[in-house]
C-alpha cells in the first residue's frame, strides 16, 4: 500500500514540475518556449473572444442568437481552415505550432473587434457591423 501511495505521489510531483516547465518565459528564445508562449497568447485571446461572444449573445433575442451562433460556428471553421492553409508550409517543422498559434491569435483578435463593434451598433445602422472597413473600397 505504501509503495502505491509513494508511486502516486511521485507521479503527481513529476506532473507538477512538467506543468511548471511549460509556463511561458519570454526571456527564453528557444523554439519550444516560443511555441509555449504563442500557445498561451492564443489561449488568452480565446478567453477574451468567449467573453465578448457571451456578452453579445446574452443581449440578443432568440432569432439574433441563432444567427450569431451560426455565424460564430462558421467563423471558427474559417479561422481553423485559414490557419491550416497559411501555415501548411511549416507543417512537420518545429516552428509550426508557433505559426498556427500566432495565426489563431491574430484572427481571434480580429473577431473580438468585430464582436465588440457589433455590440455597440445601434439598431438599423448597417455600416456598424464591419469595423474599420469602408464599404466602397475593394481590398
Amino acid at each position: 500500500m505504501r509503495a502505491i501511495l509513494l508511486s502516486a505521489y511521485l507521479v503527481l510531483l513529476a506532473g507538477a514540475s512538467v506543468a511548471r516547465a511549460q509556463e511561458c518565459d519570454r526571456s527564453d528564445d528557444s523554439q519550444q518556449m516560443m511555441n509555449i508562449c504563442a500557445g498561451e497568447d492564443y489561449q488568452a485571446a480565446d478567453a477574451r473572444l468567449n467573453e465578448a461572444y457571451q456578452n453579445l449573445i446574452s443581449s440578443d433575442d432568440a432569432d439574433a442568437k441563432a444567427l450569431l451562433q451560426a455565424a460564430q460556428r462558421a467563423w471558427i471553421g474559417f479561422r481553423d481552415a485559414e490557419c491550416a492553409h497559411t501555415t501548411a508550409a511549416s507543417a512537420g517543422g518545429s516552428i509550426h505550432a508557433m505559426e498556427v498559434s500566432q495565426c489563431l491569435t491574430r484572427l481571434t483578435n480580429e473577431r473580438i473587434k468585430q464582436l465588440a463593434a457589433s455590440a455597440n451598433c445601434e439598431e438599423g445602422d448597417a455600416s456598424c457591423a464591419s469595423p474599420g472597413e469602408d464599404s466602397d473600397e475593394v481590398q
